[in-house]
């Protein structure tokens, strides 16, 4: 398990700094909404394999493992990334760049244990092919998105997207000691949720981005080009949300719902066919959030729906 590779929308820089301290900077180097997104796609996971009975202390340990592999990857993408970030407006406060972390390494130190501690605590507590699944996510995160991909090509966020997928597979493989169909397909969903996601972004933040040598869009010199390929990459959630409806036991309310939810996604981000606008750019990045939390939360009632609808 590992960060979703993604980023927050930047600050007013009008606003006031808080008041920094090494435990806000150690949170932050743990990047905690994305460690909880992570953590929520695992339980995600765990019951869309639809496990015959809720195991709490499992599902605890579920959370406990993917927290701290999550936030250990994070703390090294900061340490791996802390030459671009102080490059770019939207990172360089960051607490690597600014220099508030000293020395450096305690980041990768830091990073590394955390890593390894829920990777084995996973396979040692839960079961292997959880640990296993766990530390893909981690692996393709840290080695294949940040170390290897992210200053090379613009496929960077499309293979890296994988990291994000890997905690639906830990969450089956916790619930159930396999990866179900039904949790193959919500990785597929979680794959191709990724790129409009960061993509969205990535068109708001251009020029940041180019000025760092980034290429997070698929045509960096071409925003119009990659506002439809926003749209096309959006447009294969319907598909993919179908897919899970079909692999999993999923109750008709909950597939309507996902339904919905990715024909929403369609019509947020279509105006970008026509025309690259930077407000509608952000309009699907704020959505897309918000939809995969949607999505999660419809699989956790799919399972006690599954209870009560025959």
């Amino acid at each position: 398990m590992s960060a979703v590779p993604s980023a927050a929308e930047p600050a007013d820089p009008s606003a006031p700094a808080p008041e920094r301290s090494l435990g806000r900077d150690l949170l932050t180097l743990a990047k905690p909404g994305i460690t909880g997104l992570i953590v929520l796609v695992a339980v995600g996971g765990y019951f869309v394999a639809d496990p015959r009975s809720v195991d709490l202390t499992r599902l605890l340990l579920l959370v406990v493992c993917g927290a701290s592999a999550s936030a250990g990857a994070a703390m090294l993408n900061h340490y791996l990334d802390r030459d671009l970030d102080a490059r770019m407006k939207r990172t360089r406060g960051r607490p690597l760049p600014s220099a508030r972390i000293a020395p450096e390494a305690v980041a990768a130190l830091l990073g590394l244990l955390l890593s390894a501690a829920g990777v084995a605590a996973a396979a040692l507590l839960i079961n292997p092919l959880t640990g296993f699944s766990i530390l893909l996510g981690g692996l393709t995160y840290v080695v294949v998105y940040t170390a290897w991909l992210k200053r090379r090509t613009s496929w960077n966020i499309v293979i890296g997207g994988f990291a994000g997928s890997a905690p639906v597979l830990a969450g089956s493989a916790a619930a159930v000691g396999s990866w179900t169909d039904g949790a193959l397909a919500l990785a597929l969903l979680v794959f191709l949720w990724t790129p409009p996601h960061f993509w969205s972004l990535a068109l708001m933040l251009r020029s940041d981005y180019a000025a760092a040598g980034l290429p997070m869009l698929p045509k960096m010199e071409d925003p119009a080009y990659s506002a439809k390929v926003v749209v096309v990459s959006a447009a294969l959630l319907l598909p993919a949300s179908v897919l899970v409806i079909l692999a999993a036991p999923i109750r008709w309310p909950v597939a309507v719902a996902l339904a919905v939810a990715a024909v929403g996604f369609v019509v947020v981000t279509a105006p970008l066919w026509s025309s690259f606008e930077r407000r509608i750019a952000r309009r699907g990045f704020l959505y897309s959030g918000p939809y995969l939390l949607a999505v999660l939360v419809a699989l956790v009632v799919n399972f006690g729906l599954i209870r009560i609808l025959p």
